[in-house]
């Protein structure tokens, strides 16, 4: 099996984190959000993977895809880059690697966390990852045939169709089939405002006669801000909790200092006179002092004082004393 990730978008609503790193590789509960991606796509699909493809825009440089990589060869994968540099819509960033679409493969655009536990239905030729959402007229949804087949895509329906939305992850047992079809929409040049779209090729596939389910999952975790980021980081260190995952690195130093389950504390950090959790997350070499700290998110290497945080998110080797809350600031910014 094959998972191709599109990721060359630079993540605008999630700035200032966004401008030094690129979104998929912002840590969530310790890891980062692409690689935590991979790795709950690899266990629910239960087949081996071979390969891991992300397409990223050029300018990410050389140590991200080697970082990106090294996620993929953690999980016994290689691990290929492709680049897109123009902002041209879903078909095109999935035709980006058209080499590495053959066989099974999933396509799983890497801004979305999830947890399922299902099988794969052996007689489907592919399959549409959903949720049931309160207002469907705000996503795309599945429409479904009496069999439970997913007939048609309606982009934000006026009309209620399903409440089924589609989350932005899909299986396809031959990635060819979906790769000739997509070829045909870049060929026509058929465009929805300026850009290609992955439901092209669906629909046509479908219109085919294959057969399209719907996989439905138990939790479904966006990171499209700063909120909502920093909100799927509790709910993943809730679930890793429950999972029974060791979150507290050994050599954490404690002075005075208290953690209230669940918390991600990455290993050289060090706690002074500070209470942090429930919900937080600290990354490795970090310094606290004198704080109180939940339901919050902060990368590596960051010296924080004098701080009472609470729904923050904090970059990597900044530094921030203050009286501030619900702040969000960026990688070596300093707020004293």
């Amino acid at each position: 099996m094959k998972i191709i990730v599109p990721m060359a978008g630079r993540g605008s609503r999630l700035r200032p984190h966004t401008l030094t790193v690129p979104k998929p590789l912002i840590p969530i509960a310790g890891k980062p959000i692409v690689h935590r991606l991979v790795e709950d796509i690899a266990g629910v699909i239960n087949q081996k993977l071979e390969e891991v493809a992300f397409i990223i825009h050029e300018s990410f440089g050389k140590p991200v895809e080697e970082e990106l990589k090294a996620i993929a060869a953690k999980l016994g994968a290689k691990g290929t880059i492709y680049y897109q540099n123009e902002a041209l819509g879903t078909a095109h960033a999935i035709m980006c690697a058209k080499e590495s679409l053959d066989g099974p493969c999933v396509i799983a655009y890497a801004d979305t966390l999830f947890r399922a536990d299902f099988t794969l239905d052996p007689n489907a030729d592919s399959v549409i990852w959903v949720k049931s959402v309160e207002d469907p007229s705000q996503y795309g949804v599945v429409s479904l045939n009496e069999q439970g087949h997913i007939m048609g895509m309606v982009e934000k329906p006026k009309e209620f169709v399903s409440d089924l939305a589609v989350i932005g992850i899909y299986y396809f047992k031959q990635g060819e089939v979906l790769r000739n079809e997509l070829q045909k929409v870049l060929d026509a040049k058929l465009m929805h405002g300026g850009e290609y779209q992955i439901n092209d090729g669906i629909k046509a596939m479908i219109a085919q006669g294959k057969i399209f389910v719907p996989g439905k999952i138990d939790e479904w975790m966006d990171c499209g801000n700063k909120n909502i980021t920093v909100e799927t980081n509790s709910r993943m260190l809730q679930f890793l909790q429950e999972d029974g995952f060791e979150l507290v690195a050994k050599d954490v130093v404690l002075n005075n200092s208290t953690i209230i389950p669940p918390c991600f504390v990455g290993e050289g950090v060090e706690l002074n006179n500070t209470v942090i959790g429930p919900n937080v997350s600290i990354g490795k070499g970090s310094k606290v002092e004198d704080s109180t700290i939940q339901n919050s998110l902060i990368q590596h290497a960051t010296t924080i004082k004098n701080a009472h945080l609470d729904n923050a998110m904090i970059g990597s080797n900044a530094h921030f004393n203050g009286k501030f809350t619900a702040i969000s600031i960026g990688d070596y910014s300093v707020l004293e």
